[in-house]
């Protein structure tokens, strides 16, 4: 038996053709300009952690900032935020059930607890200043942030709420990536140390004793912790949000040591994305701080004839040098160009963004009169915080120069001949794309 011979098809008349011509191949695909934009718009939010030396600054400063505040308010503590505040616990837990803020120190009325949480703050605010597990570190500190903040509202400024907001963007950011401990510890990892991949005990038991005290805090059904409400997020309750991260620096530690190929870029790619969005998010929140601030003064009737700078300057409780301030205030001429100059530097600045020259410029000016506030009102916690959210517009050229006159000068006040300067004196400095390590807590 044999095969049948496949047939030809027939043409439109019913006839066999004697021989089919090849098909001519179309026209090559040309991809859009829209398309080109889009796919390198893509490659560059997931290809690296953008503007690493932006956000360490950030982090520093944010840290720095509460650090200060707390050590500051030490010898006030109980007053302020403890059992001896006028707004007592019960008043704070009433606020708290209509407000749904996230606290932990309504879990125990006692003492003890207290300073414990007060204590947790200052540690995580100072391992976080040195970039030490920054991954951890950064949760630990937004809980200590919204824990004392949300306990007695009515204490803070402009520079806290600025402050409680950061804290949880800081969560989502690569914020050790060069000037932290991370990094370094990533470098010498890197170079073969005995730091290797998978010996990562205190990170390890970092990582255990915080999931042991969740637990712990979750079974005794302590305020807050909810699973899919009243939370950071839209139907994303405390509980979900901190057993997620808690899951994510495992599973991330897991990856890393077991399947450090395609897994690992995946995660990789998507902690990329959460950066750069948190970063974007950070850059929106400051130039919406600005913007709504000087339209609002723009409306003001001593704004517009440019005497409202004149009457902060003439209250004792915001005259920390009463002469200079006297000095400052008496003079008309300067009232006015300090009123107009803030009312303008502040509503210009988010239309300066695209502009480098004109925006650096604007950012000095900011910073110069964020100074001016901190030295002529008192308020340096304020002018600090707001400093440090305009440094996420500083350029990186400045940074990494500063980061290179830093790295000498250290060098020279220690005396380093282990590791020689190249040409010119100056150390290079090269951000690291992935310098998180594989710490499990990191």
């Amino acid at each position: 038996m044999t095969s049948p011979t496949p047939q030809q098809p027939a043409t439109a008349t019913g006839t066999l053709p004697e021989k089919q011509e090849p098909r001519r191949p179309g026209p090559p695909f040309e991809e859009t300009r829209i398309e080109r934009a889009i796919g390198r718009g893509f490659a560059q939010v997931t290809s690296r952690a953008m503007a690493p030396y932006q956000t360490a600054v950030i982090r520093i400063g944010f840290s720095a900032t509460w650090l200060l505040f707390l050590l500051r308010e030490f010898p006030n503590r109980h007053t302020l935020y403890g059992p001896d505040s006028p707004f007592s616990l019960d008043m704070a837990r009433r606020l708290l059930d209509g407000n749904h803020a996230f606290s932990v120190l309504p879990w125990s009325g006692s003492s003890g607890w207290f300073e414990c949480v007060y204590l947790l703050a200052i540690v995580a605010s100072a391992l976080l200043m040195l970039g030490w597990r920054t991954r951890t570190m950064s949760v630990l500190f937004m809980i200590g942030v919204l824990s004392l903040q949300n306990r007695s509202i009515f204490l803070g400024d402009g520079g806290d709420n600025v402050i409680h907001l950061m804290s949880m963007y800081l969560v989502l950011t690569r914020c050790g990536q060069v000037w932290s401990l991370d990094a370094r510890r990533a470098r010498r990892a890197g170079a073969g140390s005995p730091d290797a991949p998978g010996r990562d005990l205190p990170g390890i038991l970092l990582w255990t004793v915080l999931g042991l005290a969740l637990a712990v805090a979750q079974l005794l059904g302590n305020y807050g912790l909810t699973w899919f409400g009243n939370g950071p997020f839209p139907h994303i309750g405390w509980s979900l949000a901190l057993w997620g991260l808690w899951a994510v620096h495992g599973v991330w530690w897991a990856v890393c040591r077991y399947a450090p190929g395609e897994p690992r870029t995946v995660l990789d790619t998507l902690a990329r994305l959460a950066h750069n969005g948190a970063l974007l998010v950070i850059m929106v929140e400051v130039c919406l701080i600005y913007a709504t601030a000087g339209w609002y003064k723009i409306q003001g009737s001593r704004w517009q004839d440019g005497t409202a700078v004149y009457y902060p300057m003439h209250l004792d409780y915001f005259s920390p040098w009463p002469g200079l301030s006297q000095a400052l205030g008496n003079t008309g001429l300067m009232v006015m160009l300090l009123t107009y100059g803030t009312v303008i530097v502040q509503v210009a600045f988010p239309f300066t963004l695209f502009n480098r020259r004109l925006k650096n410029v604007l950012l000095v000016a900011m910073i110069c009169e964020h100074l001016s506030i901190a030295a002529l009102l008192g308020l340096p916690f304020f002018s600090l915080a707001m400093i440090t959210a305009d440094a996420v517009f500083l350029p990186t050229n400045f940074l990494t120069w500063l980061s290179a006159r830093l790295a000498g000068l250290r060098d020279r006040l220690f005396h380093r001949g282990d590791a020689p300067l190249p040409q010119g004196g100056e150390p290079e400095a090269r951000p690291r794309s992935d310098g998180d390590g594989h710490a499990l807590v990191g």
